[in-house]
């Protein structure tokens, strides 16, 4: 799949389910075909232990990686510090212009069920943007978060805290439902203030991923105005 993206997306997302079938070296492989990574693990545990992953993480390569929010302050503080701790000891070698950038994962798109334990009876918007203030308290570079709380969260953080957006959808009255709930279309996203957009299954499921994925392009870039410096980064 990355192969045929080449020339078009210039990041490449690698997943759960990549990474434990084929480590780190799946980083490398993509950067030595000139992608940008994206890894996303979203790292939840005792301070310390993300403090390690978030190293060998940037050690790996990555451009870009995440944590969970609801890990709290402290994880994702350690976090900041680790990740520019790398930064400095692996970065001239691995070739890195700037930090990779740090996301938090705030509340998944698949989740809406106010009886979810994370929501603990209130409306995801509300608690996206509870965990959106406290990254960007902590020294995040932004959120990953659907587009529908994007605009909000721009207004509490200002605009240059960064949002990922996953859950991107194509209208086709033909797909197959999925597990995403909170999704939009690229150029809705692009307008809600949405700055990375994730689009997985429209591109990848596609009888021909090239041209798919250039028709996303051409969506965001539609909206944006402007030629597109940040295309979205393609995985599951």
């Amino acid at each position: 799949m990355a192969v045929k993206l080449i020339g078009i997306a210039p990041w490449m997302k690698v997943g759960l389910e990549l990474f434990v079938a084929e480590g780190p070296g799946i980083v490398r492989q993509l950067k030595a075909l000139d992608f940008q990574v994206f890894v996303d693990l979203k790292f939840l545990d005792i301070p310390n232990t993300v403090r390690g992953a978030v190293r060998s993480c940037v050690k790996s390569g990555a451009d870009m990686l995440n944590i969970h929010a609801c890990g709290g302050a402290d994880m994702a503080r350690v976090a900041v510090a680790a990740r520019d701790e790398a930064f400095l000891e692996y970065g001239a070698e691995l070739g890195l212009a700037s930090k990779p950038l740090l996301f938090a994962v705030t509340v998944l798109t698949s989740m809406q069920d106010p009886d979810n334990p994370i929501l603990q009876g209130r409306e995801p918007a509300e608690v996206v943007l509870e965990l959106a203030k406290a990254a960007h308290a902590a020294g995040l570079d932004g959120v990953v978060c659907s587009g529908q709380e994007a605009a909000r969260i721009k207004a509490a953080c200002g605009p240059d805290f960064l949002c990922l957006t996953p859950g991107i959808r194509i209208p086709d009255p033909d797909a197959p439902a999925d597990d995403q709930r909170r999704i939009m279309t690229p150029e809705a996203a692009v307008a809600a203030g949405s700055d990375f957009l994730v689009v997985g299954r429209p591109i990848t499921r596609s009888a021909d991923p090239a041209q798919s994925a250039r028709d996303v392009l051409q969506r965001m870039g539609q909206r944006m105005g402007r030629r597109m410096d940040q295309a979205p980064p393609m995985g599951k």
